[in-house]
């Protein structure tokens, strides 16, 4: 089978953590290679998601690396059996990677948790909302890059439309409520539907308020997605230079304990809603 030119985030994903599991038994690529009748070659690329690998070949690798984890190996034999095309995948070559690559990631994650200072998270933002944010970009956007970023921003929120959405814990800082993005009306616009979110089943808003006498050691924003086990986390960071996705063990537990500590200086959601509604009448 010819490689994948582009593998997605989640296939990335299960080739690294096959690698981890090899690496971590002491076996070389190539007798793992060997023992799927391929050669290092094989493993290399399906390592690095260039190739498919099916959830049998997953189940031999791992008793070839005497991997003990079982939960860990039957979720990657479950990430291995996934087929088809998401949603997202219609916006390829229009859009940048790695905004295909967050909707595939709340697409199949278990929980997710945010932490944004300056502004709403992205899948709760309203289409002017939206707009003011892509329209800002510098250098701008082309008409139809704009246009497309917003159509795909609005539909990351199919999430929240199955039987059983994701739980989805967001915590903003008060100083993202008062920016006017778009006008005032706009940010109204934007407030009234905030504290909509905040009523639906799953979801959660939690602000930091500016009377926090506490300082939380990160102003960095975040998307934390949790896996089907705690090992297959994700956590999702903006940069300038595009979206950076980050596994490894030290930095999903220092970005777990990072969100605990901001989840202990912000308001309750009831004290939440209560603010983002005070914000909102007195803009």
């Amino acid at each position: 089978m010819p490689p994948r030119s582009s593998p997605t985030a989640r296939q990335a994903r299960l080739g690294a953590e096959l690698r981890k599991l090899r690496e971590a038994s002491g076996l070389p690529a190539r007798a793992a290679g060997d023992l799927l009748g391929g050669n290092q070659a094989t493993i290399s690329h399906i390592e690095a998601g260039r190739w498919g690998v099916s959830a049998e070949r997953v189940r031999r690798l791992a008793s070839f690396y005497s991997a003990s984890d079982q939960q860990l190996v039957e979720a990657l034999c479950g990430m291995a059996e996934e087929r088809g095309k998401g949603w997202w995948e219609e916006y390829r070559g229009v859009l940048p990677a790695g905004l295909l690559n967050i909707a595939e990631l709340e697409h199949h994650a278990r929980y997710l948790r945010a932490f944004q200072t300056l502004m709403v998270p992205g899948i709760f933002q309203t289409e002017e909302y939206a707009r003011t944010i892509f329209g800002g970009r510098i250098p701008a956007l082309p008409a139809r890059e704009l246009d497309a970023r917003l159509e795909h921003r609005l539909k990351r929120r199919v999430i929240f439309d199955r039987p059983t959405p994701p739980p989805f814990e967001a915590i903003i800082h008060e100083a993202a409520l008062h920016v006017l993005y778009g006008g005032r009306g706009t940010a109204l616009d934007q407030l009234r539907f905030l504290l909509e979110i905040s009523e639906w089943p799953t979801v959660t808003v939690r602000v930091i308020p500016f009377t926090t006498e506490e300082f939380v050691g990160t102003t960095q924003t975040m998307l934390y997605a949790g896996g089907i086990v705690q090992q297959l986390d994700t956590v999702q960071l903006d940069s300038a230079y595009g979206t950076v996705f980050l596994d490894a063990s030290a930095q999903l537990s220092s970005y777990r304990s990072m969100y605990d500590a901001l989840k202990q200086v912000s308001l309750s959601p009831a004290e939440s809603r209560d603010l983002i509604n005070r914000i909102a009448k007195e803009m």
